[in-house]
């Protein structure tokens, strides 16, 4: 039997107004929890399709189908580990760093999408992306108000980092937003670049150093080694197209003379 108090709870959790004002009338009802859970699922569902939208995953392979096998080196026990969302108790910062097409993004965006499942908000930007957004608002207020929405989500995933050179501006503009979420939320970058040679993406920065001590401090580094997966796809790829026609041009049968 569900207690009255609970439901009542719940009621008032949803803010369903017009129930709580009648409660005495239905307390008792059959229908009522039912009614409680179909609301609760309901929005429920709706609050996940909402942060997924505003997340911008787009597609991703799933970390099961991920090939643990292709990089020559990955610690899989640190990425399974990050999917537990530990590292959100302390408000670390993650950070995958490797050559091209070795699956950082992928990487990053399954992190993410866990976090989305769990309830938390996400966003999740190239840096070329951010960055310029943020660098083309011409007004003050404008710019503090999208200042706050990328340092507001319980975690930011910034992708590409060191993949393009920026201008001061933008280094200044990465290291406030960095400076916002310092302690508070959860960063997770994917780079190219050892930290070493930020230098050159943001080439006369003087916050560089500053920026680099922020996200280091309390991180996790996934360093990931190996060759671009996606080569190793379209390689993949011409060689069945090569076969297929192969085959087909093998089985055509040569026209009587």
């Amino acid at each position: 039997m569900n207690n009255p108090d609970i439901l009542l709870n719940r009621a008032k959790a949803l803010r369903l107004n017009g129930l709580i004002t009648h409660w005495d009338e239905i307390a008792d009802a059959d229908w009522l929890a039912a009614v409680l859970q179909w609301e609760e699922e309901e929005r429920s569902d709706r609050s996940m399709r909402r942060r997924m939208r505003a997340a911008r995953l787009g597609h991703f392979k799933q970390l099961s189908d991920y090939d643990w096998h292709w990089p020559r080196r990955i610690d899989r026990a640190a990425v399974e580990d990050l999917m537990t969302l530990s590292f959100m108790n302390d408000a670390a910062n993650i950070v995958f760093i490797g050559p091209n097409g070795v699956g950082k993004s992928t990487l990053a965006r399954n992190v993410a999408h866990q976090a989305l499942i769990c309830g938390h908000t996400v966003l999740f930007r190239t840096a070329s992306e951010m960055l310029g957004e943020l660098a083309a608002l011409d007004s003050d207020a404008a710019l503090r108000r999208r200042l706050h929405h990328y340092a507001a989500a319980d975690v930011l995933a910034i992708d590409e980092v060191g993949y393009l050179s920026y201008s001061n501006r933008h280094a200044d503009l990465l290291f406030e937003l960095i400076s916002r979420r310092y302690e508070k939320r959860s960063t997770i970058i994917t780079t190219n670049r050892p930290f070493a040679d930020w230098s050159e993406v943001f080439p006369n920065a003087a916050c560089v150093v500053s920026l680099v001590d922020r996200l280091m401090h309390r991180s996790e580094v996934i360093s990931i080694e190996g060759d671009s997966y996606r080569f190793k796809e379209a390689a993949e790829r011409s060689k069945a197209q090569r076969e297929k026609r192969t085959s087909r041009s093998s089985g055509e049968k040569v026209p009587a003379a």
